[in-house]
């Protein structure tokens, strides 16, 4: 039984796309269709794509109205990658505006590469604009370094994108990495949820 109070990150289904697509429009400069959604979900055979729902209480407490929907939302992130040969390349990562800051991205990303090596993906890749630091230390933190540079890789406006790539993900270092980020991800939403509730109560 699933815990009530744990963000869940699960397989993204279509009944999710309504969530996803606000969540992308309000994300991107050149956001993703929902028919590219609706692919990657029903036939893209080597893409793999998550959603993270919320605790209901905590969703219940966080939710302000925001991109014009005033219910409290099922999807407050997700993510995807694409198995390509040996390699599982980061497609997309987005959080809802309203619950960016709380290590929603990091808990998706992690999944992601957990996901990955379950796959038999020897390594994770991914592109990130140059100009957009918080991303990229979130990538360096779960273990992603820059390899080299894309020039004028973004259509939208010719931005570079850096490429970046973990090591193996089987290795032990990295591994350690991995579960040390998780168990400190798990302490802070423990500590979240409890003081939401405990508002709710008092």
């Amino acid at each position: 039984m699933a815990d009530p109070l744990a963000f869940r990150v699960e397989p993204m289904t279509l009944a999710d796309l309504d969530q996803v697509i606000e969540i992308e429009r309000a994300s991107f400069s050149a956001p993703w269709s929902r028919q590219a959604y609706r692919f990657e979900i029903t036939q893209n055979a080597h893409s793999t794509m998550r959603v993270v729902r919320p605790p209901e209480a905590l969703a219940r407490n966080l939710a302000r109205p925001s991109l014009g929907a005033t219910e409290v939302p099922s999807v407050v992130a997700y993510g995807g990658f694409w198995m390509l040969v040996d390699k599982a390349h980061v497609a997309t990562i987005a959080v809802h505006p309203n619950w960016r800051g709380l290590g929603l991205g990091e808990l998706l990303l992690l999944a992601l590469l957990e996901q990955g090596l379950a796959l038999g993906a020897a390594r994770a890749t991914l592109e990130v604009r140059v100009s957009n630091l918080v991303a990229q230390n979130l990538y360096l933190k779960c273990g992603f370094e820059i390899v080299a540079r894309n020039k004028r890789y973004y259509a939208d406006n010719d931005e570079d994108a850096y490429i970046m790539a973990t090591p193996s993900l089987a290795d032990r270092e990295f591994q350690a990495r991995i579960r040390r980020l998780g168990a400190a991800l798990n302490a802070r939403f423990a500590r979240l949820t409890r003081a939401s509730t405990e508002t709710q109560s008092g």
